[in-house]
């Protein structure tokens, strides 16, 4: 017990310094190579953290088909808890400006990529057709990415950047030096922790089940939250949104494409994932757009129903997976008050955002 609680300290630790490393990193680099930290944070750095869902979601597929679930489930609730609780404690700690290349591009492509998942996935099967077809959308989106990036900052006279860039050879090398250290860290701390937090919690008698609905799917996103918030307190809040985004959209093209890819007959999607897990992702997505688009930034009060949410979906796995009594009613008070009344408040919200640029026009 005492060995496992050492594990999961020194596994914090270690997330911890590699996120300092990562943002600092990332951040000089950035001006070195005039790109902005939203498409460091949309690029490296999301492809970077999203290496612990690499790692898991590829060996349950060489598993085949006992490992399909996990390869599965693994994306989706990554990508559920990026939106949901990376954002969410981002914004909380501090309202997050959103940058117009998310609301434009970003997040609109985190749609699409969404329903074509969910398409790809109809029938019940996800082939290595489709896995190619994803891993090539993924260097599409780089390529973007990176082209949108260097035109942006190109075009961009305004401001003085808070760092300067790198003049000296020595100088850059340093810094990359700090972003693959960074890596390493965020990828190393995360398996620590997540390995001690699984004795603990079996220690403790917690069931299996509820080890694999929480520790584990959180602790392969225990990178891009030590990042973000890292960011957010650094006050490169384009990096904190960006990266969890970017993540996203790395974690259905590039983390599920190799994990299809290597399936030794492809990935078997279950009914459950296909009616439920698939489209509350979706939904989340969609959802994104609105409340990034109000004032352009994320007030606090969202980051709070960011995180209500996440709660509120852990909440009914476990009480769908036990069958237990209370899923009826916790269904019901979702359905019928929560989600409707957030869907109002985003509604009045997004009118007067349009007002007011029809107003400032």
């Amino acid at each position: 017990m005492a060995l496992s609680i050492g594990l999961l300290l020194v596994g914090f630790v270690a997330v911890t310094l590699g996120a300092e490393l990562l943002v600092r990193g990332a951040r000089v680099l950035a001006l070195a190579f005039g790109l902005s930290p939203l498409v460091i944070g949309l690029t490296v750095v999301a492809l970077g953290t999203s290496s612990p869902e690499i790692a898991v979601s590829v060996r349950s597929a060489l598993a085949g088909e006992l490992g399909a679930d996990l390869a599965l489930g693994n994306v989706i609730g990554s990508n559920l808890f990026n939106v949901l609780v990376v954002v969410g404690l981002s914004a909380v700690i501090a309202p997050v400006a959103v940058s117009r290349q998310l609301i434009r591009a970003d997040v609109p492509l985190l749609i699409g990529v969404s329903l074509l998942v969910w398409g790809l996935a109809t029938d019940r099967v996800l082939g290595s057709w489709d896995g190619l077809l994803l891993v090539l959308g993924l260097v599409a989106y780089t390529g973007m990415t990176l082209v949108m990036g260097r035109r942006s900052t190109g075009a961009s006279t305004n401001g003085t950047p808070s760092v300067e860039p790198p003049r000296e050879a020595g100088q850059l090398v340093r810094h990359a030096g700090y972003v693959a250290g960074g890596l390493v860290l965020l990828v190393v701390g995360a398996n620590w922790l997540v390995a001690g937090a699984v004795d603990v919690a079996r220690a403790l008698g917690v069931s299996e089940l509820v080890i694999g609905l929480t520790i584990v799917a959180v602790g392969t996103s225990l990178p891009e939250v030590a990042t973000s918030l890292v960011a957010t307190l650094k006050g490169e809040r384009d990096l904190a949104v960006g990266n969890a985004i970017g993540s996203c959209l790395y974690n259905l093209l590039g983390v599920l494409g190799l994990a299809v890819i290597v399936s030794p007959s492809g990935l078997a999607v279950s009914a459950g994932a296909l009616n439920f897990d698939l489209p509350v992702m979706i939904a989340v997505a969609i959802a994104c757009l609105p409340i990034f688009f109000t004032g352009y930034q994320i007030a606090r009060w969202e980051g709070w129903v960011f995180l209500g949410y996440y709660a509120a979906y852990t909440l009914y796995l476990i009480l769908q997976a036990t069958e237990h009594h209370a899923l009826a009613e916790v269904s019901t008070a979702l359905w019928g008050f929560v989600i409707p009344l957030t869907l109002v408040t985003i509604a009045v919200g997004v009118t007067r955002q349009i007002r007011r640029d029809r107003r400032a026009r």
